[in-house]
């Protein structure tokens, strides 16, 4: 069964159109992470989902009813927000339960739904806490348990992890997982952090201003962007995009000179005339420091190093190119402002057309 239907969606301001035609379908107990730089929708599309705000164009249907106008508390989805918004005068308990006791839900099933969403977030200790007693880790299961008595139909996440420290989010992380595992229920997750949409996500929407870019899973976004826009945006250190020009055909190969006079031949699968321009996209990490057969090589000079022990980030300048990524395996001593010299496999670059669209260009 399908959760939710979105078509056409759009939502303007003032007459400027903010979301445009946005068409996703989510199936039940599905887990589908929304994520693209700041300002480009995210959480509109959330908050429209939500009933929280109004549909400028399009619909949406939830488990097959149109809820497009109808009011946030009949939709059935519950909402978990960056910021914790729990009642720092009432207990765990009372926050958990504030919801229900609003629905004039009887008090024994009342009970019943606190004391199963506190066995599940393992919050049964801390129910007769108040919020200012509670770590963030802590703070942001109770708000996540909110939901949870409410027993949606969706889950809706807007960058719940946000305000958390980095070993936390880690945690968080790891415990998101486990309770979709658990509850097999749809949720729709709002993020900007890569690391959170990859690990999360059955499912990513990678929005850019207003408009889905792409849809896929993490592993098919992340080895086959569609366009330049996603290959960009998907992956750090973000992966290299470099201009270049079609200057041959040698065999079953085109013949490519990036700028500043680096050529390379790769079989391209479309048909490609001389002078038409592209772009090419390599990864950080798909670059090496021996090299092996036909490898490409890459003059770098150093600008920025940063040893993480198992792996070095390397921040330099390609000549007549400019700046250029690049993560090798394990530690590697390079001097900054010192020469460097990478090879790059054809076989790894992916070409993109005039138009930024991604094109058939062999085994990624």
């Amino acid at each position: 069964m399908t959760a939710l239907i979105l078509a056409g969606l759009g939502k303007s301001y003032d007459g400027v159109e903010t979301i445009r035609g946005i068409d996703l379908e989510v199936a039940a107990g599905e887990f589908v992470v929304l994520v693209g730089s700041s300002g480009c929708g995210k959480s509109t599309v959330l908050r429209m989902i939500a009933g929280l705000e109004q549909v400028s164009a399009g619909s949406i249907r939830i488990g097959g009813a149109d809820v497009t106008h109808a009011p946030a508390a009949a939709r059935g989805v519950a909402m978990v927000f960056q910021s914790y918004a729990l009642y720092p005068h009432m207990t765990v308990r009372q926050n958990l339960s504030f919801g229900l006791r609003n629905m004039k839900v009887p008090r024994d099933q009342i009970a019943a739904q606190v004391a199963h969403a506190a066995e599940i977030l393992e919050l049964e200790d801390l129910l007769d806490r108040m919020p200012h007693q509670l770590s963030g880790g802590q703070r942001q299961r109770v708000a996540i348990g909110r939901a949870i008595v409410r027993d949606p139909t969706i889950f809706l996440f807007d960058e719940p992890l946000s305000n958390l420290d980095a070993d936390l989010r880690v945690r968080m992380r790891h415990e998101l997982a486990r309770l979709h595992r658990r509850l097999g229920a749809t949720m729709i997750y709002v993020t900007h952090d890569q690391v959170e949409a990859m690990t999360l996500a059955d499912r990513l929407v990678v929005l850019d201003k207003g408009r889905i870019s792409q849809v896929g899973t993490p592993l098919e976004i992340y080895e086959r962007p569609a366009n330049v826009f996603t290959a960009g945006f998907i992956g750090s250190p973000r992966m290299n995009l470099l201009d270049a020009t079609v200057v041959g055909h040698h065999g079953g190969d085109t013949l490519f000179e990036v700028v500043g006079g680096i050529r390379f031949a790769k079989a391209c699968g479309e048909a490609l005339h001389i002078g038409d321009r592209v772009t090419i996209g390599l990864r950080p990490e798909h670059v090496r420091t021996g090299q092996d057969g036909d490898g490409i090589a890459l003059a770098l000079r150093v600008e920025a190093v940063e040893a993480l022990g198992h792996s070095t980030f390397l921040y330099a300048h390609l000549g007549g190119v400019g700046e250029f990524r690049a993560k090798l395996d394990g530690h590697h001593a390079v001097p900054v402002s010192g020469a460097l010299t990478l090879y790059a496999d054809p076989a790894r670059i992916l070409l993109f057309d005039a138009a930024g669209q991604a094109m058939a260009s062999g085994t990624y």
